[in-house]
């Protein structure tokens, strides 16, 4: 199973996809969207959209694991990024793409097996469970493959053999 884990935001949008088979797991393509700064806002949730729909065409997932939001102090940059998640998802349902969700904690948990876990401790696991030479850049990728593993390890028992069937509205 192919699975494509994003790290929302609105200035860097980090992915990953990994190819997974119960616990044995691979990484294929990592990155990140990235969005000009001058830019406004809706403008660039456009720009998003386009190259999210862009890059699910061309990786060709089975699966998305996105991040569910957390706030933290910041409510504006916050809200920002609640427009690009938005986006996202709006642009994994236009290509039929199954999208899981996941906290923090769960993807901390899966990679780790500590739900409270540092996030070096996270990107450290990430790179030895896909066997990397060095952690991914920029953090927003790390970010991602560890959603992607979260996913992989979190269904583990229920990774479909083949590509799932997707409902019809």
């Amino acid at each position: 199973m192919r699975i494509l884990g994003i790290d929302p935001g609105y200035a860097t949008i980090g992915f990953g996809l990994i190819e997974a088979e119960r616990w044995n797991a691979r990484m294929l393509s990592y990155g990140a969207i990235t969005t000009p700064a001058g830019l406004p806002l809706s403008r660039r949730l456009y720009q998003i959209s386009r190259d999210a729909e862009e890059l699910i065409g061309k990786l060709q997932p089975d699966a998305i694991s996105i991040e569910e939001l957390f706030f933290n102090t910041n409510i504006t940059t916050g809200i920002a990024v609640a427009h690009a998640r938005g986006v996202l998802l709006c642009a994994a349902e236009k290509c039929g793409v199954p999208l899981f969700e996941y906290t923090p904690g769960q993807v901390k948990l899966a990679v780790t097996g500590y739900g409270k876990a540092e996030k070096r401790q996270v990107m450290d696991m990430t790179k030895r469970l896909l066997h990397l030479a060095a952690l991914p850049r920029p953090d927003d990728a790390a970010d991602a493959l560890a959603l992607a593993l979260c996913h992989a390890r979190s269904s583990t028992s229920q990774l479909p053999q083949t590509k799932p069937e997707r409902e019809t509205i």
